[in-house]
């Protein structure tokens, strides 16, 4: 078994509080996601923003590149993703030149 396959995070997980936006915002174009795939990429959705990830996996955190547009606008930035205790994702993003986003999600 390859470490990825061994990451408990892998999956879409379902954004549901954010420390600067309510709900309706993240929900705004779509419902907000995250997934991590087996194969290192990933999708990142909420608000207006889409980004593609790419990822490298450990066991219950995924530390992970972004890129892709908010508004129209290009950003890129870092983020992780660790399992917290209750089952729940912690999600910290950092954008280049930009916000520092604690996102929260359940597994879809």
């Amino acid at each position: 078994m390859t470490a990825a396959r061994r990451c408990k995070v892998l999956g879409k997980w379902r954004l549901i509080e954010a420390d600067q936006w309510d709900r309706a915002y993240l929900d705004l174009v779509e419902p907000a996601y995250i997934r991590f795939n087996v194969d290192g990429r990933g999708e990142m959705v909420f608000g207006a923003l889409q980004a593609g990830l790419e990822c490298e996996t450990g066991v219950s955190t995924i530390f992970f590149d972004f890129e892709g547009s908010d508004e129209m606008t290009l950003i890129r930035g870092t983020g992780t993703a660790e399992l917290a205790e209750d089952g729940s994702l912690e999600v910290e993003i950092s954008i280049h030149h930009g916000d520092e986003i604690q996102l929260k999600a359940h597994r879809w």
